[in-house]
């Protein structure tokens, strides 16, 4: 079966397509067959993003490595067993397509609670929660005391996740390895980034996620989507001479697929 990989959270404008996008194709690149899924039925910016690429590749005469990406299937209502949802419906048969045919799916929730997301979430074998790293964002995993800056309590999309972690448990399926990934963090260890630092790492231990680094605010992330490149792309499409952020961002991409610690991967480029 697919390793399933789910990039969720209920806030948009946390990183989520840019981090589908650059782990499905870090993953295409070392070899592996990948399939994609875009949950965001309306703005679609993980499908927009391949697109992108494979209209840029067809314009350059190039190839890429590029992950299968696929539309949810309509389906029939008729063909609805009495109380099934539809939408549980077309995602199994869009998972089920593509498990045939790849080693991992990435799947792009959207930014709010939906039918959808929920069930992706109960489908995670990995799960990847991007966060601004500030506390108007904490705020979706935990409540935080204002005068202690302790957690007091999970939030609405924690509960969601244990939800999703027993559902997992009564089916007999293993653990969602589960990431929360520190966006837009600060060049410089400000005093607020020391202070998300230490709620996420006193919640980490209370609800069971890995805390991993993740992007750094770079304008390079904006002026790639419109070519559906990468920063993994740049040599190959003739970008010389990459400057250092460029060379950082790099790196920050190579440490979160050594981070993600996925089965039969070995990061290597």
């Amino acid at each position: 079966m697919a390793h399933i990989i789910v990039v969720g959270n209920e806030k948009g404008g946390s990183g989520k397509s840019t981090t589908c996008m650059h782990v499905a194709t870090a993953l295409s690149r070392m070899g592996h067959r990948v399939g994609a899924l875009d949950l965001d039925l309306r703005q679609r910016s993980f499908g927009r993003y391949i697109e992108n690429r494979i209209a840029f590749c067809r314009k350059q005469g190039i190839e890429l490595p590029t992950p299968d990406y696929r539309e949810l299937p309509e389906i029939d209502q008729a063909s609805l067993a009495a109380g099934e949802n539809v939408y549980d419906r077309r995602l199994s048969a869009a998972v089920a397509g593509l498990e045939r045919d790849v080693d991992f799916i990435v799947i792009d929730c959207p930014g709010s609670h939906t039918r959808l997301s929920q069930v992706a979430h109960s489908l995670a074998d990995t799960l990847i929660t991007p966060l601004n790293d500030s506390f108007i964002d904490f705020d979706l995993l935990a409540r935080v005391d204002p005068d202690t800056s302790r957690v007091t309590g999970p939030s609405i999309y924690s509960e969601m996740v244990w939800n999703a972690r027993q559902l997992r448990a009564r089916a007999g399926l293993k653990p969602i390895d589960w990431i929360v990934l520190r966006n837009r963090l600060g060049a410089q260890q400000m005093h607020n980034k020391r202070k998300v630092g230490a709620a996420l790492e006193q919640l980490s231990k209370r609800i069971g996620f890995r805390v991993a680094p993740g992007f750094t605010e770079r304008v390079i992330f904006r002026e790639l989507f419109p070519r559906g490149l990468t920063l993994l792309d740049l040599r190959d499409v003739g970008v010389e001479g990459l400057n250092i952020s460029n060379v950082a961002a790099r790196q920050e991409v190579r440490d979160l697929a050594r981070e993600l610690n996925l089965p039969g991967v070995e990061v290597d480029f």
